[in-house]
């Protein structure tokens, strides 16, 4: 373990034993490290974080502070994060509330870049990309694959699918379906997000079986249910199809970016 002598790190903090901390970190006492994470100069880790393996985490990022939310009294709620993220300078995570459930879920392989601000009890998938300044309000969900552009602000209580893309200086207000590609504040759809999709190896089959699917969601003028009712009879059900019509049926209180 190698511990700089400018750092603080509590008697009672669980740290592997090839945890690097560099000058001036405070480790607080109920953080749990694991092995070949680096914690970088001036971070904060406090409350009950618990890190995974393999993380890099940059100077002055905060970790596991108190949630910014009023009806918070001090209760002992989580922060979780997975294996081999990267978290980049003077990023924000906060701890969870007891009415959101209790802990805040960074998953496994994300990118969370400068100034990126993770408020309580959101819920983060794995390969995701929070580019410089993106900032979660509570309760936000995001799934694996999506990226999030730079100085994008996201309502609470947002969910955000898979491989989906939103532009950067965004306003998400409603949910974002996944596959699809907004912008603007607030978002509007432009359409499945091509590029990433043939980034990540889908099918030409798959894409034009989303670019179909959101013509009828989204342009036909049909009421969403009366949409969802058509694509079901008229597109090929294969998996990202599935997953997308029950994005879309399952919507939440928010309602669905259209």
């Amino acid at each position: 373990m190698e511990i700089h002598p400018t750092a603080i790190v509590a008697s009672d903090a669980q740290l592997a034993e090839d945890v690097i901390i560099r000058p001036y970190s405070i480790i607080g006492p109920h953080v749990k490290i694991g092995s070949g994470t680096v914690v970088g100069p001036h971070a904060i880790i406090d409350g009950r974080t618990t890190i995974g393996e393999r993380n890099q985490i940059y100077p002055f990022t905060t970790l596991g502070y108190p949630p910014q939310d009023l009806s918070y009294k001090d209760e002992e709620t989580e922060l979780i994060i997975g294996d081999e993220n990267i978290i980049r300078e003077n990023a924000t995570i906060h701890r969870g509330t007891v009415r959101g459930g209790g802990v805040t879920i960074l998953g496994e392989r994300n990118f969370v870049m400068a100034y990126a601000h993770v408020a309580h009890d959101c819920k983060i998938g794995n390969y995701v990309i929070l580019a410089n300044a993106a900032t979660l309000a509570g309760h936000v969900r995001i799934d694996d694959h999506a990226v999030i552009g730079g100085l994008v602000a996201i309502h609470q209580f947002i969910r955000i699918g898979t491989h989906a893309f939103i532009g950067g200086k965004s306003g998400l207000r409603m949910d974002m379906p996944p596959y699809m590609l907004a912008f603007g504040a607030p978002a509007k759809l432009y359409g499945p997000n091509l590029v990433g999709l043939k980034r990540k190896g889908f099918s030409n089959e798959a894409i034009q079986a989303l670019k179909k699917c959101y013509r009828i969601l989204f342009r036909s003028g049909l009421t969403l249910d009366e949409a969802i009712i058509k694509a079901r009879q008229e597109v090929e059900p294969l998996a990202e199809v599935v997953n997308l019509l029950h994005f879309v049926a399952d919507r939440s209180r928010r309602g669905i970016t259209r």
